[in-house]
């Protein structure tokens, strides 16, 4: 149930307060949003311009590219380089730290795609049964 008595802005920053002190949170509230993940593996293998990531990943809007971007690199995942031409074009590349994370999301990928049939029959069999009052 939630605290009535406390305004919803200061249960907020305590929340964001929580999320910033623990590691955990952290980190994956970055690379477990919807599109992170999907952009440091993309970038596994060698630098990436924009358009280049765009049409791997797809289904993402040119909006939320450049936001998820923005945030990788602020959050020292990437690196983003301006080549000097006309027009100016530019790269992005993992960092350091960002090629470290690719054990750990290369693991996940993989274990995602040995379970995914699991995972949505479990779905549909769930999604299935009739509601149950908690």
């Amino acid at each position: 149930m939630a605290d009535t008595t406390t305004p919803v802005l200061l249960r907020n920053r305590q929340s964001a307060a929580l999320n910033a002190a623990c590691p955990v949170r952290d980190v994956l509230d970055r690379v477990g949003d919807k599109w992170s993940s999907l952009l440091l593996l993309a970038l596994r293998d060698e630098p990436k311009r924009f358009g280049v990531l765009r049409r791997e990943i797809g289904d993402i809007s040119q909006r939320m590219l450049t936001e998820t971007l923005r945030h990788l690199q602020r959050d020292g995942f990437i690196a983003r380089r301006v080549i000097p031409v006309t027009p100016p074009q530019v790269e992005y590349r993992l960092t350091p730290m960002g090629q470290s994370l690719q054990a750990a999301l290369g693991s996940l990928a993989e274990w995602a795609s040995a379970h995914h049939d699991a995972i949505r029959e479990a779905r549909k069999n769930y999604d299935g049964q009739s509601p149950v009052a908690a």
